[in-house]
Protein backbone atom coordinates (compact mmCIF):
# COMPACT_ATOMS: atom_id res chain seq x y z
CA UNK A 1 0.00 0.00 0.00
CA UNK A 2 2.71 2.64 0.68
CA UNK A 3 4.85 1.63 -2.12
CA UNK A 4 1.72 2.20 -4.26
CA UNK A 5 1.35 5.59 -2.70
CA UNK A 6 4.67 6.12 -2.97
CA UNK A 7 4.78 5.39 -7.09
CA UNK A 8 2.01 8.11 -7.12
CA UNK A 9 3.99 10.89 -5.52
CA UNK A 10 6.85 10.13 -6.79
CA UNK A 11 8.36 11.43 -10.26
CA UNK A 12 9.92 8.22 -12.37
CA UNK A 13 11.51 8.57 -15.78
CA UNK A 14 8.62 7.40 -18.00
CA UNK A 15 6.93 10.32 -16.32
CA UNK A 16 9.13 12.74 -18.12
CA UNK A 17 9.53 10.58 -21.10
CA UNK A 18 8.89 13.14 -24.06
CA UNK A 19 7.41 11.37 -27.25
CA UNK A 20 8.63 11.75 -30.98
CA UNK A 21 5.77 13.53 -33.04
CA UNK A 22 5.58 12.70 -36.46
CA UNK A 23 3.84 15.27 -38.44
CA UNK A 24 1.31 14.85 -41.34
CA UNK A 25 4.16 15.18 -43.77
CA UNK A 26 6.03 12.12 -42.02
CA UNK A 27 3.32 9.14 -41.96
CA UNK A 28 0.34 8.27 -44.36
CA UNK A 29 -2.92 9.37 -41.93
CA UNK A 30 -5.45 11.03 -42.92
CA UNK A 31 -8.38 11.96 -40.52
CA UNK A 32 -10.72 11.04 -43.03
CA UNK A 33 -9.78 7.01 -42.94
CA UNK A 34 -11.37 7.64 -39.44
CA UNK A 35 -15.09 6.48 -38.80
CA UNK A 36 -17.19 9.50 -38.03
CA UNK A 37 -17.87 7.92 -34.54
CA UNK A 38 -14.20 8.17 -33.75
CA UNK A 39 -13.64 11.92 -35.21
CA UNK A 40 -17.26 12.56 -32.76
CA UNK A 41 -15.90 11.22 -30.16
CA UNK A 42 -12.27 12.95 -30.00
CA UNK A 43 -13.91 16.33 -31.11
CA UNK A 44 -16.23 16.71 -27.99
CA UNK A 45 -13.44 15.51 -25.96
CA UNK A 46 -11.10 17.86 -27.14
CA UNK A 47 -13.69 20.81 -26.75
CA UNK A 48 -14.18 19.68 -23.09
CA UNK A 49 -10.43 20.57 -22.82
CA UNK A 50 -9.07 16.88 -22.49
CA UNK A 51 -6.36 15.27 -24.58
CA UNK A 52 -8.16 12.81 -27.21
CA UNK A 53 -6.35 10.32 -28.89
CA UNK A 54 -6.71 7.10 -31.39
CA UNK A 55 -4.79 4.27 -30.05
CA UNK A 56 -3.56 1.04 -30.17
CA UNK A 57 -4.19 -1.51 -33.39
CA UNK A 58 -6.32 1.29 -35.30
CA UNK A 59 -3.41 3.59 -35.47
CA UNK A 60 -1.16 0.34 -36.19
CA UNK A 61 -3.19 -0.84 -38.44
CA UNK A 62 -3.32 2.27 -41.04
CA UNK A 63 0.69 2.78 -41.00
CA UNK A 64 0.81 -0.88 -42.60
CA UNK A 65 -2.03 -0.36 -44.76
CA UNK A 66 -5.00 -1.90 -43.50
CA UNK A 67 -8.25 -1.33 -42.86
CA UNK A 68 -9.17 -1.29 -38.77
CA UNK A 69 -11.88 -3.12 -37.47
CA UNK A 70 -12.62 -0.28 -34.92
CA UNK A 71 -11.40 2.44 -33.21
CA UNK A 72 -10.35 2.97 -29.63
CA UNK A 73 -10.09 6.61 -27.57
CA UNK A 74 -7.15 7.09 -25.21
CA UNK A 75 -8.03 10.65 -23.25
CA UNK A 76 -6.97 11.80 -19.67
CA UNK A 77 -10.38 12.19 -18.71
CA UNK A 78 -11.46 9.86 -15.85
CA UNK A 79 -14.63 7.49 -17.24
CA UNK A 80 -16.78 10.07 -14.41
CA UNK A 81 -15.60 13.10 -16.93
CA UNK A 82 -16.29 11.27 -19.86
CA UNK A 83 -20.19 9.69 -19.80
CA UNK A 84 -22.10 12.95 -19.39
CA UNK A 85 -20.45 14.38 -22.43
CA UNK A 86 -22.45 11.97 -24.70
CA UNK A 87 -25.66 10.97 -25.10
CA UNK A 88 -25.51 7.23 -25.17
CA UNK A 89 -22.59 6.72 -23.13
CA UNK A 90 -22.19 3.88 -20.34
CA UNK A 91 -19.22 3.37 -17.83
CA UNK A 92 -17.94 -0.70 -17.93
CA UNK A 93 -15.82 -3.11 -15.98
CA UNK A 94 -14.71 -2.97 -12.44
CA UNK A 95 -11.17 -4.39 -12.79
CA UNK A 96 -10.16 -2.01 -15.47
CA UNK A 97 -13.23 0.99 -15.94
CA UNK A 98 -13.60 1.97 -19.54
CA UNK A 99 -16.40 4.22 -21.38
CA UNK A 100 -18.50 2.48 -24.41
CA UNK A 101 -19.96 5.75 -26.44
CA UNK A 102 -22.54 4.45 -28.76
CA UNK A 103 -22.84 6.68 -32.01
CA UNK A 104 -25.21 5.37 -35.02
CA UNK A 105 -23.88 1.78 -35.37
CA UNK A 106 -20.48 2.29 -33.77
CA UNK A 107 -19.19 1.45 -30.53
CA UNK A 108 -16.37 3.68 -29.52
CA UNK A 109 -14.09 2.44 -26.13
CA UNK A 110 -12.47 5.27 -24.36
CA UNK A 111 -10.44 4.84 -21.78
CA UNK A 112 -8.34 6.44 -19.38
CA UNK A 113 -4.43 6.86 -19.51
CA UNK A 114 -3.16 4.51 -17.44
CA UNK A 115 -0.02 3.49 -15.10
CA UNK A 116 1.56 0.14 -14.10
CA UNK A 117 0.89 -1.18 -11.43
CA UNK A 118 3.23 -1.62 -8.61
CA UNK A 119 2.77 -2.83 -4.87
CA UNK A 120 3.58 -6.36 -3.52
CA UNK A 121 0.26 -7.23 -4.42
CA UNK A 122 0.01 -6.14 -8.08
CA UNK A 123 1.42 -9.80 -9.22
CA UNK A 124 0.96 -13.11 -7.98
CA UNK A 125 3.87 -15.96 -7.69
CA UNK A 126 4.46 -16.03 -11.16
CA UNK A 127 4.86 -12.18 -11.91
CA UNK A 128 1.04 -12.21 -13.75
CA UNK A 129 -0.58 -9.03 -13.06
CA UNK A 130 -3.76 -9.38 -10.62
CA UNK A 131 -4.82 -5.30 -11.10
CA UNK A 132 -4.42 -2.79 -13.59
CA UNK A 133 -6.46 0.09 -12.64
CA UNK A 134 -3.93 2.38 -12.10
CA UNK A 135 -4.29 6.44 -14.04
CA UNK A 136 -1.41 7.96 -15.18
CA UNK A 137 0.13 9.71 -17.30
CA UNK A 138 0.13 9.67 -21.55
CA UNK A 139 3.73 8.65 -21.19
CA UNK A 140 2.98 5.72 -18.38
CA UNK A 141 -0.09 4.78 -20.55
CA UNK A 142 2.24 4.04 -23.51
CA UNK A 143 4.59 2.20 -21.73
CA UNK A 144 1.99 -0.11 -19.75
CA UNK A 145 1.25 -1.51 -23.10
CA UNK A 146 2.32 -5.09 -24.80
CA UNK A 147 3.95 -4.05 -27.79
CA UNK A 148 5.77 -0.98 -29.08
CA UNK A 149 3.71 -0.60 -32.49
CA UNK A 150 0.34 -1.26 -30.39
CA UNK A 151 1.37 1.91 -27.99
CA UNK A 152 0.74 4.65 -30.74
CA UNK A 153 -1.08 7.87 -30.76
CA UNK A 154 -2.88 9.96 -33.12
CA UNK A 155 -5.16 13.28 -33.13
CA UNK A 156 -7.30 13.44 -35.51
CA UNK A 157 -7.22 17.45 -34.80
CA UNK A 158 -2.91 18.47 -36.00
CA UNK A 159 -2.61 14.83 -37.43
CA UNK A 160 0.05 13.73 -35.21
CA UNK A 161 1.18 10.64 -34.21
CA UNK A 162 2.75 10.02 -30.81
CA UNK A 163 5.26 7.67 -30.08
CA UNK A 164 6.83 7.33 -26.73
CA UNK A 165 8.45 3.80 -27.33
CA UNK A 166 9.47 3.42 -30.97
CA UNK A 167 6.85 1.85 -32.09
CA UNK A 168 6.74 3.88 -36.01
CA UNK A 169 10.59 2.59 -36.40
CA UNK A 170 9.41 -0.75 -35.53
CA UNK A 171 6.59 -0.94 -38.20
CA UNK A 172 9.02 0.19 -40.87
CA UNK A 173 11.07 -2.62 -39.74
CA UNK A 174 8.59 -5.03 -39.40
CA UNK A 175 9.06 -6.52 -36.49
CA UNK A 176 6.78 -6.95 -33.57
CA UNK A 177 8.41 -6.00 -30.37
CA UNK A 178 7.83 -5.88 -26.50
CA UNK A 179 7.96 -3.16 -24.49
CA UNK A 180 10.02 -3.63 -21.95
CA UNK A 181 11.87 -6.57 -20.37
CA UNK A 182 10.44 -9.72 -21.98
CA UNK A 183 10.51 -11.95 -19.14
CA UNK A 184 9.00 -9.54 -17.38
CA UNK A 185 6.03 -8.20 -19.84
CA UNK A 186 5.72 -11.90 -20.67
CA UNK A 187 4.79 -13.27 -17.43
CA UNK A 188 2.78 -10.44 -16.09
CA UNK A 189 0.37 -11.68 -18.95
CA UNK A 190 1.06 -15.32 -20.63
CA UNK A 191 -1.42 -14.03 -23.18
CA UNK A 192 1.11 -12.17 -24.36
CA UNK A 193 2.93 -14.85 -26.19
CA UNK A 194 -0.37 -16.18 -28.03
CA UNK A 195 -0.97 -12.53 -28.91
CA UNK A 196 2.34 -12.26 -30.40
CA UNK A 197 2.31 -15.01 -32.31
CA UNK A 198 -1.13 -14.29 -33.91
CA UNK A 199 -0.45 -10.70 -34.22
CA UNK A 200 2.74 -11.59 -36.56
CA UNK A 201 1.21 -14.15 -38.51
CA UNK A 202 -1.69 -11.42 -39.42
CA UNK A 203 0.07 -8.38 -40.10
CA UNK A 204 3.02 -10.14 -41.08
CA UNK A 205 5.81 -8.79 -39.49
CA UNK A 206 8.57 -10.81 -37.29
CA UNK A 207 8.91 -11.21 -33.99
CA UNK A 208 12.02 -9.41 -32.41
CA UNK A 209 14.45 -12.27 -31.55
CA UNK A 210 14.55 -10.57 -27.95
CA UNK A 211 10.67 -11.21 -28.04
CA UNK A 212 10.34 -14.83 -29.29
CA UNK A 213 13.53 -15.46 -27.14
CA UNK A 214 12.15 -16.78 -23.83
CA UNK A 215 8.41 -18.02 -25.08
CA UNK A 216 9.67 -21.66 -25.38
CA UNK A 217 10.86 -21.66 -21.58
CA UNK A 218 8.00 -19.34 -20.47
CA UNK A 219 4.97 -21.76 -22.39
CA UNK A 220 3.47 -23.28 -19.25
CA UNK A 221 2.68 -20.29 -17.76
CA UNK A 222 -0.71 -20.20 -20.05
CA UNK A 223 -1.88 -23.08 -18.03
CA UNK A 224 -2.22 -20.73 -15.43
CA UNK A 225 -4.35 -18.31 -17.41
CA UNK A 226 -8.49 -18.86 -17.07
CA UNK A 227 -9.56 -21.46 -19.27
CA UNK A 228 -12.57 -18.92 -19.99
CA UNK A 229 -9.87 -16.24 -21.24
CA UNK A 230 -7.85 -18.60 -23.05
CA UNK A 231 -11.24 -19.15 -25.31
CA UNK A 232 -11.43 -16.15 -26.41
CA UNK A 233 -7.74 -15.91 -27.09
CA UNK A 234 -7.87 -18.80 -29.17
CA UNK A 235 -10.70 -18.18 -30.95
CA UNK A 236 -9.21 -14.38 -32.19
CA UNK A 237 -6.26 -16.93 -33.38
CA UNK A 238 -7.97 -19.21 -35.37
CA UNK A 239 -10.38 -16.43 -36.98
CA UNK A 240 -7.98 -14.40 -37.69
CA UNK A 241 -7.98 -15.03 -41.16
CA UNK A 242 -4.60 -16.02 -40.95
CA UNK A 243 -5.19 -19.46 -38.95
CA UNK A 244 -2.65 -22.01 -40.76
CA UNK A 245 0.60 -19.41 -40.59
CA UNK A 246 -0.79 -18.92 -36.64
CA UNK A 247 -0.97 -23.00 -35.91
CA UNK A 248 2.69 -23.63 -36.92
CA UNK A 249 3.99 -20.61 -35.25
CA UNK A 250 1.99 -21.87 -32.08
CA UNK A 251 4.29 -25.08 -32.85
CA UNK A 252 7.60 -23.38 -33.72
CA UNK A 253 7.22 -21.31 -30.64
CA UNK A 254 6.58 -24.28 -28.18
CA UNK A 255 2.68 -22.85 -27.34
CA UNK A 256 0.07 -25.40 -29.13
CA UNK A 257 0.98 -28.79 -26.79
CA UNK A 258 -1.58 -28.00 -23.86
CA UNK A 259 -4.23 -25.98 -25.42
CA UNK A 260 -6.05 -28.69 -27.30
CA UNK A 261 -4.96 -31.56 -25.76
CA UNK A 262 -2.73 -33.77 -28.20
CA UNK A 263 -2.85 -31.61 -30.93
CA UNK A 264 0.89 -31.92 -31.44
CA UNK A 265 0.42 -35.78 -31.94
CA UNK A 266 -2.77 -34.93 -34.32
CA UNK A 267 -0.54 -32.84 -36.38
CA UNK A 268 2.30 -35.52 -36.59
CA UNK A 269 -0.10 -38.14 -38.21
CA UNK A 270 -0.12 -37.54 -41.70
CA UNK A 271 -4.27 -37.25 -42.14
CA UNK A 272 -5.15 -35.86 -38.89
CA UNK A 273 -2.45 -32.84 -40.25
CA UNK A 274 -4.03 -32.99 -43.70
CA UNK A 275 -7.58 -32.59 -41.90
CA UNK A 276 -6.73 -29.85 -39.80
CA UNK A 277 -4.74 -27.71 -42.38
CA UNK A 278 -7.50 -28.19 -45.09
CA UNK A 279 -10.45 -26.86 -42.04
CA UNK A 280 -8.20 -24.00 -41.15
CA UNK A 281 -7.71 -23.22 -44.66
CA UNK A 282 -10.92 -23.05 -45.38
CA UNK A 283 -11.71 -20.81 -42.87
CA UNK A 284 -9.01 -18.75 -43.35
CA UNK A 285 -10.56 -18.17 -46.96
CA UNK A 286 -14.23 -17.59 -45.73
CA UNK A 287 -13.13 -14.67 -43.20
CA UNK A 288 -11.49 -13.25 -45.61
CA UNK A 289 -14.17 -13.36 -47.89
CA UNK A 290 -16.45 -11.80 -45.17
CA UNK A 291 -18.64 -14.94 -45.05
CA UNK A 292 -19.37 -16.57 -41.37
CA UNK A 293 -17.69 -18.67 -39.60
CA UNK A 294 -18.64 -21.13 -36.85
CA UNK A 295 -16.27 -21.01 -33.85
CA UNK A 296 -17.84 -24.95 -33.15
CA UNK A 297 -17.97 -25.77 -36.33
CA UNK A 298 -13.72 -24.65 -36.25
CA UNK A 299 -13.17 -26.48 -33.01
CA UNK A 300 -15.34 -29.53 -33.83
CA UNK A 301 -12.31 -30.32 -36.57
CA UNK A 302 -9.69 -29.42 -34.47
CA UNK A 303 -10.71 -32.13 -32.21
CA UNK A 304 -12.12 -34.99 -34.33
CA UNK A 305 -9.07 -37.27 -34.83
CA UNK A 306 -8.53 -37.43 -30.70
CA UNK A 307 -12.69 -38.29 -30.63
CA UNK A 308 -12.14 -40.83 -33.62
CA UNK A 309 -9.03 -42.22 -31.81
CA UNK A 310 -10.71 -42.37 -28.75
CA UNK A 311 -14.41 -43.89 -30.65
CA UNK A 312 -11.97 -46.39 -32.79
CA UNK A 313 -10.41 -47.97 -29.01
CA UNK A 314 -13.84 -48.43 -27.63
CA UNK A 315 -15.41 -50.23 -30.77
CA UNK A 316 -11.91 -52.69 -30.68
CA UNK A 317 -12.73 -53.34 -26.88
CA UNK A 318 -16.15 -54.26 -28.18
CA UNK A 319 -18.08 -51.25 -27.44
CA UNK A 320 -21.34 -50.45 -29.83
CA UNK A 321 -20.59 -47.98 -32.39
CA UNK A 322 -23.03 -44.95 -31.34
CA UNK A 323 -22.88 -45.31 -27.53
CA UNK A 324 -19.39 -45.66 -28.50
CA UNK A 325 -18.97 -42.43 -30.21
CA UNK A 326 -20.93 -40.35 -27.51
CA UNK A 327 -18.62 -41.74 -24.97
CA UNK A 328 -15.60 -40.23 -26.75
CA UNK A 329 -17.16 -37.15 -27.58
CA UNK A 330 -17.92 -36.54 -23.36
CA UNK A 331 -14.53 -38.09 -23.03
CA UNK A 332 -12.66 -35.63 -25.35
CA UNK A 333 -14.41 -32.45 -24.28
CA UNK A 334 -14.19 -33.16 -20.55
CA UNK A 335 -10.17 -33.19 -20.95
CA UNK A 336 -10.29 -30.46 -23.37
CA UNK A 337 -12.42 -28.21 -20.43
CA UNK A 338 -9.42 -28.36 -18.08
CA UNK A 339 -7.59 -25.73 -20.67
CA UNK A 340 -10.07 -24.33 -22.26
CA UNK A 341 -13.29 -23.61 -21.30
CA UNK A 342 -15.95 -24.04 -24.19
CA UNK A 343 -18.98 -22.15 -23.92
CA UNK A 344 -21.90 -25.00 -23.73
CA UNK A 345 -23.60 -23.31 -26.91
CA UNK A 346 -20.62 -24.12 -28.98
CA UNK A 347 -20.06 -27.68 -27.49
CA UNK A 348 -24.03 -28.35 -28.84
CA UNK A 349 -22.77 -27.73 -32.02
CA UNK A 350 -19.51 -29.29 -31.62
CA UNK A 351 -21.35 -32.96 -30.75
CA UNK A 352 -24.49 -32.54 -33.51
CA UNK A 353 -21.70 -32.04 -36.39
CA UNK A 354 -19.77 -35.50 -34.62
CA UNK A 355 -22.79 -37.24 -34.38
CA UNK A 356 -24.34 -36.97 -37.65
CA UNK A 357 -21.00 -38.37 -39.33
CA UNK A 358 -22.46 -41.89 -39.03
CA UNK A 359 -25.72 -41.09 -40.01
CA UNK A 360 -24.20 -40.16 -43.66
CA UNK A 361 -23.22 -43.83 -44.19
CA UNK A 362 -27.16 -44.74 -43.85
CA UNK A 363 -27.98 -43.82 -47.38
CA UNK A 364 -31.43 -46.98 -47.61
CA UNK A 365 -34.67 -46.25 -46.71
CA UNK A 366 -36.01 -42.61 -45.55
CA UNK A 367 -32.90 -42.00 -43.37
CA UNK A 368 -31.02 -40.10 -45.97
CA UNK A 369 -34.48 -38.06 -46.21
CA UNK A 370 -34.79 -37.05 -42.63
CA UNK A 371 -31.08 -36.32 -42.50
CA UNK A 372 -31.64 -33.73 -45.42
CA UNK A 373 -34.13 -31.91 -42.95
CA UNK A 374 -31.80 -31.73 -39.75
CA UNK A 375 -30.70 -28.25 -38.92
CA UNK A 376 -26.92 -29.38 -38.85
CA UNK A 377 -26.91 -30.84 -41.69
CA UNK A 378 -25.06 -28.27 -44.24
CA UNK A 379 -22.16 -28.12 -41.26
CA UNK A 380 -22.60 -31.98 -41.08
CA UNK A 381 -21.57 -32.43 -44.64
CA UNK A 382 -19.24 -29.35 -44.89
CA UNK A 383 -17.70 -31.57 -42.07
CA UNK A 384 -17.92 -35.32 -44.12
CA UNK A 385 -15.97 -32.94 -47.24
CA UNK A 386 -12.83 -32.53 -44.86
CA UNK A 387 -13.03 -35.98 -43.88
CA UNK A 388 -13.02 -36.75 -47.56
CA UNK A 389 -10.73 -34.21 -48.99
CA UNK A 390 -8.16 -35.98 -45.96
CA UNK A 391 -8.23 -39.03 -46.97
CA UNK A 392 -9.77 -40.06 -43.84
CA UNK A 393 -12.73 -41.96 -45.57
CA UNK A 394 -11.50 -44.76 -48.14
CA UNK A 395 -13.08 -47.48 -50.29
CA UNK A 396 -16.70 -46.91 -50.85
CA UNK A 397 -16.78 -44.10 -48.59
CA UNK A 398 -14.21 -42.37 -50.54
CA UNK A 399 -16.95 -40.60 -52.78
CA UNK A 400 -19.19 -40.18 -49.73
CA UNK A 401 -19.63 -35.98 -49.62
CA UNK A 402 -19.94 -36.22 -53.08
CA UNK A 403 -22.94 -38.76 -53.13
CA UNK A 404 -24.32 -36.52 -50.69
CA UNK A 405 -23.93 -33.46 -52.35
CA UNK A 406 -25.96 -35.23 -55.78
CA UNK A 407 -28.21 -36.56 -53.68
CA UNK A 408 -29.16 -33.06 -52.29
CA UNK A 409 -29.61 -31.18 -55.34
CA UNK A 410 -31.62 -34.14 -57.26
CA UNK A 411 -35.09 -34.13 -57.67
CA UNK A 412 -37.54 -36.54 -55.92
CA UNK A 413 -36.68 -39.52 -58.96
CA UNK A 414 -33.12 -38.96 -58.98
CA UNK A 415 -33.28 -39.36 -55.31
CA UNK A 416 -35.01 -43.07 -55.40
CA UNK A 417 -32.61 -44.02 -57.94
CA UNK A 418 -29.96 -42.96 -56.14
CA UNK A 419 -30.60 -44.97 -52.46
CA UNK A 420 -29.32 -48.33 -51.29
CA UNK A 421 -31.00 -51.14 -50.86
CA UNK A 422 -32.11 -51.19 -47.65
CA UNK A 423 -30.41 -54.55 -45.65
CA UNK A 424 -31.23 -53.74 -42.20
CA UNK A 425 -34.43 -55.41 -40.37
CA UNK A 426 -37.92 -54.52 -41.29
CA UNK A 427 -40.01 -52.63 -38.91
CA UNK A 428 -43.42 -53.44 -38.80
CA UNK A 429 -45.71 -50.44 -39.23
CA UNK A 430 -47.91 -49.05 -36.63
CA UNK A 431 -50.89 -47.74 -38.80
CA UNK A 432 -52.85 -49.76 -41.78
CA UNK A 433 -51.59 -48.44 -44.80
CA UNK A 434 -49.22 -45.51 -43.06
CA UNK A 435 -45.93 -47.64 -43.37
CA UNK A 436 -46.80 -48.09 -47.47
CA UNK A 437 -46.45 -44.50 -48.34
CA UNK A 438 -44.24 -43.61 -51.10
CA UNK A 439 -42.82 -40.51 -51.57
CA UNK A 440 -43.30 -40.78 -55.32
CA UNK A 441 -45.71 -37.31 -54.84
CA UNK A 442 -43.11 -35.61 -53.57
CA UNK A 443 -43.19 -35.56 -49.75
CA UNK A 444 -40.95 -35.24 -47.28
CA UNK A 445 -41.02 -38.37 -44.76
CA UNK A 446 -41.80 -37.35 -41.45
CA UNK A 447 -39.36 -36.10 -38.95
CA UNK A 448 -36.98 -38.56 -36.73
CA UNK A 449 -39.05 -39.66 -34.17
CA UNK A 450 -42.61 -40.30 -36.30
CA UNK A 451 -44.21 -43.70 -35.41
CA UNK A 452 -44.81 -43.42 -39.59
CA UNK A 453 -41.15 -43.81 -40.15
CA UNK A 454 -40.47 -46.59 -37.55
CA UNK A 455 -37.83 -44.06 -36.04
CA UNK A 456 -36.09 -43.99 -33.05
Amino acid sequence: MIRRLLARLLPRKDRARTPRIYGSADHPIRRAQLTRGALDVTRRLHEAGFKAFVVGGAVRDLLLGIEPKDFDIATDARPEQVKPLFRRAFIIGRRFRLVHVHSGPETIEVSTFRAAQTGDDATDEHGRLLSDNVYGSQAEDAARRDFTINALYYDPVTEEVWDFVGGVADIRARQLKLIGIPVTRLREDPVRMLRAVRLAAKLGVAIEPKTAAPIPKLAPLIQNVPPARLFDEMQKLLLSGHAVETLRSLRAHGLSHGLLPLIDVILEQPLGQRFIELALADTDLRVREERGVSPGFLFATLLWHEVLATWRAAQADGGKSIPALFEAMDAVLAEQAKKIAIPRRFEATIKEIWSLQPRFEQRAGGRPFRLLEHPRFRAGWDFLELRCKSGELEGELAGLAEWWDRFANAGTDEREAMLKPDAGPKKKSRGRGRGRKRRDDGDIPPADGDPATGAA
